[in-house]
């Protein structure tokens, strides 16, 4: 082999790039300083492009395809050079491969809440994440706009800033949306589409596009989520005093069962006024048959219906409904300290410890601290 055959053989004569990642979205020939070959062979894969570069300068794009690289198959690039007649030596030029394909590896999360006002909480805080597929849709766009020189292009080098787009775009999309915050998991892919189409505007100019966008949750802060929690089980209870006199003999029931300890005590304390009650409004229910020709007897209160009598002030008032105990629970007139008394107990005790009581201090906010 002769010199001239040695030289020749250090030109390139075939140009193609096989990608062996799953990440690489772009990726500069490496030429080891020797020139392409007249007449070289350019092979592009299916979902991928070619790019020409020449002193900075985009020049040819090569869609899937097997081309022979001469001045018919490099229009720009001949025009650049200034061959005029053809070029039979070899030439000089950056070749970029780009992937065209589908990259579903993005993942999105808000680092911190969003803010939004919701017509039934009023303002809340949101978090949510998901995910998102890009693709590249001008390469030269993208060549100019953030690639540059560099041999390599992942998405590692553009996932942070596309982030960043994300979250910056999600506060408007749930303020726009309409929707209340216990109906936006309902209305997930439609947010998600309107994100979707609103990044790919933005990113345009860099040559990419957002081709799938996922919302996989949107939640409320914990404070929130057990607030919602307890008022779900509220609604699953129904009728509250009911249930508490169910909770209340059931308790009763179980300290008789186990009578040793202080806290069992304590809890059959508790549940012997309670207890009482029930057992003479059973009483009561039950004498009524034996009722009916001996003058006018009182009848039992309404089933449900509560007659609470309570120590106000050193004196006694009441009876009070359910209505008006929790009147003067919210005016602060009646505490868990405050004696009450209804029928079937046997000595007046604080309102704390009597379940139908309890159970509206527990619902009822304490007063507002006196103004300044």
């Amino acid at each position: 082999m002769g010199i001239g055959d040695f030289i020749r053989g250090q030109f390139i004569d075939i140009v193609e790039w096989v990608d062996t990642s799953r990440d690489t979205i772009a990726y500069k020939f490496d030429r080891h300083q020797n020139e392409i070959k007249n007449g070289a062979r350019l092979v592009v894969r299916e979902g991928q492009v070619a790019v020409f570069e020449n002193e900075g300068r985009v020049a040819d794009v090569f869609l899937p395809g097997t081309y022979e690289l001469t001045t018919a198959n490099l229009p720009i690039l001949s025009d650049l050079k200034g061959w005029k007649y053809g070029f039979e030596s070899p030439f000089k030029a950056e070749v970029f491969f780009f992937n065209t394909r589908q990259f579903t590896d993005f993942k999105w999360g808000t680092q911190n809440p969003v803010m939004m006002r919701d017509p039934e909480f009023g303002p809340i805080r949101l978090r949510a994440f998901g995910t998102y597929a890009l693709r590249v849709s001008d390469p030269a766009a993208l060549l100019r706009q953030l690639i540059g020189s560099n041999p390599t292009f992942s998405t590692g080098d553009i996932g942070e800033y596309l982030r960043q787009n994300v979250v910056s775009r999600l506060a408007p999309a749930l303020a726009t949306s309409g929707v209340a915050a216990l109906d936006l998991a309902a209305h997930q892919t439609t947010i998600a589409d309107q994100l979707a189409t609103a990044l790919t505007s933005e990113l345009a100019e860099l040559g990419v596009e957002i081709v799938t966008f996922v919302i996989e949750n949107i939640s409320f802060p914990p404070e929130v989520e057990e607030a919602l929690d307890k008022r779900t089980s509220m609604g699953v209870v129904g009728n509250l005093n009911a249930y508490t006199q169910y909770e209340a003999a059931t308790a009763l029931g179980d300290a008789a069962n186990n009578p040793g300890g202080g806290d069992s005590l304590l809890t059959a304390g508790v549940g012997m006024g309670v207890g009482s009650a029930l057992g003479q409004q059973m009483a009561n229910q039950m004498g009524q048959s034996a009722q009916h020709g001996g003058g006018a007897a009182t009848p039992p209160p309404l089933p449900g219906a509560l007659a609470i009598f309570a120590s106000i002030d050193g004196a006694q008032a009441g009876p009070f409904d359910a209505a008006e105990l929790t009147e003067r629970v919210s005016a602060g007139e009646i505490t868990a300290e405050t004696l009450v008394w209804q029928q079937g107990m046997a000595e007046w005790t604080p309102a704390g410890q009597v379940p139908a009581v309890a159970a509206l201090l527990e619902q009822t906010p304490p007063p507002l601290p006196a103004q300044s």
